[in-house]
Formats: C-alpha cells, sequence, structure tokens
C-alpha cells in the first residue's frame, strides 16, 4: 500500500516541489512577457472570449502544469489588456513597478496572513514600519496608526465606518458594536462633494444609514467642493434637525483629479464637529513629490486618509492603505479572539493586527511598496509621477491647439478629458446627441481594433473621452498618434452616416 502523501512536487518544501516551481515561475514569466509585447489589448469581443473558452474549467483530471501556464499564456494573458502599453490610457490601472512585481511573486509564494504575529512576524513588522512612514509622510501625528487594505473602497468605509461609531458612542453613549444603531440614526449625514467618488455613497449602504445619507456638495468650476456651498448646505441640515457627522474631501478626483480645498475643509470640519476624511486614493501619491506636495495642503489635519499604492504609485492590484490621526479609535471596532488575537497578547505586547482592518485574512501587500521604495527611493518614485503630471499638461496642450478636438477642463493631476468635434452642423439637440454618439463610437473602435484602451465618461450629461496618462514610459509623441487615431475614426464615422 503506497502512504506517501499526495500532491508530491504541487508544494514548496521538497526537492521535487522546488523544480516544479523554478519550472512554472519560467514559463510563467515567459507568458506575460509575451503578452506584454502584444500591444493594449487583443480587440476579441466578449462573445468571442465566450467560444475561446468553452473549456471544463473543473475537469476530473489534470494536465502539465507547464502546458496549463502555456494555455493560459495564449488564451487569456493574450486577450488581456495590458497596462505597461503606452497607449493603454483609460482608467486608474497603472503598469506595474517591477520591484513590485518581485515583491508579488515573494508574498504570495510564503502566503502570510495579516491577522496575527504568529501568522505573519517579520510582515507585521515590515507593514507598522511603512504605516509609521506613510504617517509622518502625510503630517500625520504620533498617536496616528493605520493599516494595509484592498484599496480606496475598504479604506473609504473603515473611515466612515469609525467616524459613525465615534459620533453614536459620543452623542448617545451607545456603543455601535454591542448594541446597534439608535433610532436617530436616520438623522445621520456625511458631505461629498458631486465629483467624489461613489463609495461614500456605498459605505453608507453597507453601514445601514442608505445611500440617501450623503449629501452631495456642489463643486466649483475645477471640480473642487466649494467652501461655500458646504456652509450652505450646513445650514440647511441644521435647520431641519439633520446630524452631519463626516465630510469627505478628495484629493483626485477620478474623471480630472481634482483635489478639493483641504485647509478650507478642515476648518468647516472643526467647526461642526465633523470627522474629515479625506479620499486620497489617486492624489495621495503627490506626497512623495517635492514639487507637487503643496496640492495636499490641509491633508495632515484629517481624521483619515484613503491611500492606493496600485494607481499613482505603480504596485500590483491589490494595495492600498488605511490611515488613522488618533490610533486610540481603533477600539470603536476591536475585537479579541482566543484563537487568533486573545487579550493576553494585548499585555504582553504582542502585536495582532486583526483589530485594525475590516478583513481577517489578509495579504502582506506592504511588501510591494517597501521593495519598490528600497528599490527607487522616494525622490526615484516621486520623478515618475512628476513626469506623468506634466505629461498632462502637454497633452491637453495638444488637444487645446487642434481645432478638431475639446478639451474639458485642465488637468489637475494626469487625467486628460476631452471630446471629438464632428464637422457636420445639425441643431442644438441632433448636435449635443451627434458628438456623443460619435465619440462613443470612436472609443469602442479603438478597443476593437487594439489601437489603444481610452476611457469614457460624461460631463455636465454629455460624452467625453478621457486619457489617464499614469505610464511614465508613455511619450507626447504616443498620445499625439492616439490622438491622430480618434480624429480618423471621427471622420471615418460621420463619413459613413453621409454615405
Amino acid at each position: 500500500m503506497d502512504t506517501s502523501p499526495p500532491g508530491v512536487g504541487t508544494f514548496l518544501g521538497t526537492g521535487a516541489g522546488s523544480a516544479t516551481y523554478r519550472e512554472a515561475m519560467d514559463a510563467a514569466v515567459d507568458a506575460v512577457l509575451d503578452a506584454s509585447a502584444s500591444g493594449p489589448y487583443s480587440g476579441e469581443t466578449y462573445d468571442e472570449l465566450e467560444d475561446e473558452f468553452d473549456v471544463d474549467t473543473l475537469p476530473d483530471t489534470g494536465s502539465d502544469l507547464t502546458h496549463v501556464v502555456e494555455w493560459v499564456g495564449e488564451h487569456v494573458l493574450a486577450n488581456s489588456v495590458v497596462t505597461s502599453d503606452p497607449t493603454c490610457v483609460a482608467h486608474l490601472q497603472c503598469p506595474t513597478a517591477i520591484p513590485g512585481l518581485a515583491a508579488e511573486a515573494m508574498l504570495t509564494a510564503l502566503n502570510q496572513s495579516m491577522d496575527s504575529w504568529d501568522q505573519s512576524p517579520a510582515a507585521t513588522v515590515v507593514e507598522e514600519s511603512m504605516v509609521e512612514e506613510l504617517c509622518s509622510l502625510f503630517g500625520l501625528p504620533n498617536a496616528a496608526d493605520g493599516v494595509f487594505t484592498s484599496g480606496g473602497t475598504a479604506s473609504n468605509l473603515l473611515g466612515l465606518l469609525l467616524a459613525r461609531d465615534r459620533y453614536v458612542t459620543e452623542t448617545f453613549g451607545q456603543r455601535v458594536q454591542d448594541e446597534g444603531l439608535p433610532p436617530e440614526a436616520s438623522d445621520l449625514r456625511i458631505l461629498c462633494s458631486d465629483a467624489g467618488h461613489f463609495t461614500a455613497q456605498q459605505s453608507a449602504a453597507v453601514l445601514g444609514l442608505g445611500e440617501d445619507a450623503v449629501v452631495s456638495v456642489p463643486t466649483d468650476d475645477d471640480y473642487r467642493m466649494d467652501p461655500e456651498a458646504l456652509d450652505a448646505e450646513l445650514a440647511r441640515l441644521d435647520d431641519e434637525g439633520k446630524r452631519p457627522f463626516a465630510l469627505v474631501a478628495t484629493a483626485g478626483t477620478t474623471d480630472f483629479g481634482s483635489v478639493d480645498p483641504l485647509s478650507a475643509l478642515a476648518d468647516r470640519a472643526a467647526e461642526h464637529d465633523l470627522w474629515f476624511h479625506v479620499d486620497a486614493a489617486y492624489g495621495g501619491a503627490l506626497a512623495v513629490s517635492d514639487r507637487h506636495r503643496e496640492m495636499l495642503a490641509g491633508v495632515s489635519r484629517a481624521d483619515s486618509v484613503s491611500l492606493d499604492f496600485h494607481k499613482l504609485l505603480y504596485q500590483p492590484i491589490s494595495c492600498g492603505a488605511f490611515l488613522l490621526r488618533d490610533g486610540s479609535h481603533y477600539d470603536l471596532i476591536d475585537r479579541n479572539a482566543s484563537y487568533l488575537n486573545p487579550e493576553a497578547d494585548e499585555e504582553a505586547g504582542v502585536s495582532n493586527l486583526v483589530g485594525k482592518s475590516l478583513a481577517t485574512t489578509r495579504r502582506f501587500d506592504a511588501l510591494k511598496p517597501f521593495v519598490t521604495f528600497q528599490t527607487l527611493g522616494r525622490e526615484g518614485v516621486a520623478e515618475l509621477v512628476d513626469y506623468t503630471l506634466q505629461l498632462a499638461d502637454d497633452v491637453a496642450e495638444l488637444v487645446e491647439r487642434d481645432p478638431a478636438l475639446e478639451l474639458a477642463a485642465d488637468p489637475t493631476l494626469n487625467a486628460v478629458v476631452f471630446r471629438y468635434r464632428p464637422s457636420q452642423q445639425h441643431s442644438d439637440r441632433e448636435t449635443s446627441e451627434w458628438v456623443d454618439t460619435v465619440n462613443r463610437r470612436i472609443r469602442d473602435h479603438l478597443l476593437e481594433r487594439g489601437m489603444g484602451v481610452v476611457a469614457r465618461t460624461e460631463v455636465d450629461g454629455d460624452a467625453y473621452l478621457k486619457f489617464t496618462l499614469l505610464n511614465p514610459q508613455t511619450t507626447v509623441d504616443d498620445v499625439a498618434d492616439l490622438l491622430v487615431s480618434v480624429k480618423q475614426y471621427g471622420a471615418a464615422i460621420e463619413s459613413e452616416v453621409n454615405e
């Protein structure tokens, strides 16, 4: 009878496993390199991909791993968006820095779980060190703390959860974690700009307040929250007997990269005793830049901050951070489990991070920015950020000079919103609808032909295109060529209609 364990060569820890790992990683590297040289996208449609992947995803018997990896390369990776391509400029989906890729391979292989120290000893220390450095970078006090998260959605939810629980505890003497929400919870309100991320509404829904608890504050001509409009909303809420408890500022809106006037908003938050949360998932990267960090003036007064490394800091998804001005507020959500983080650990000074996060099992994502900053240094990372902001300014100038194109607004960070202007003339309504149709079809044509991955958005209800220029390898010439394609497809679409 064979008493040897199953899975020989399937796991690390044996000679056979080590050999399998090397062979598989070599094949995976080849597959990634082949895919990354194939252009921004293959152009395959959803229906075509469904047909191509008509395979048994849970077969009874397996195949050789190298063969499986090669198949994935030929079918999955070959039909993936290549974020490192200079013409992949749609979303806040960055090319990944190679130090981060190396870290990703290491952290994935060792599979540390960040909930308790005995599962992640060195990883716990590295994450705590990274959080301490980040708090210092954003000018937060010594009492600050934080945790790594999956991204801005998780960080924003955590910030608003703590804001809600602090307000309920201080106002009603009721601990939400134990007793739930008081009847007055229906009057709780969160203020956020009308250009802020949808996660404010999403968080309000998850927190049991409902999306209607979020009050949208109008923005100025630069798509930044208008402090005077905020004053008016606060006065209205007071007149209606509502209970505002949190103010969410945005440092880097998704479409325009706009940064709200953080200092002015911090003043309002202090005056009205509001939890001041700054969603800096996108624009928080400015903190590393000597040239641009002043755009974040006032962030040091935040009660909590969201930061994403997988946007403008070039790390593989997922990688975010949540920073908390006063680490003692974690007591609002902390809990102990005898099998994970018993109270005896706290008394002994053992650091279990599970009480700082809404997730239990959590990846060692802090290793990725750690390795990247150790390799490039803050100045090296800042150089990447600075280049892309300058690139956006240069591209916006190209658009402004071209009579066939229309710039929606000057870029604040590295997002350029614009549209093609058809030459045909119609009635006002027909012209608006026609311009929208042409621009949407331009974007589709570029994607379907593998010419470029470009975003679509709306400005005041009208369809626009967007370049999100995160890639430091993208040049002005690359974007100029893409603009030529935009105009060519636009003209071709007009010709089709005229025929």
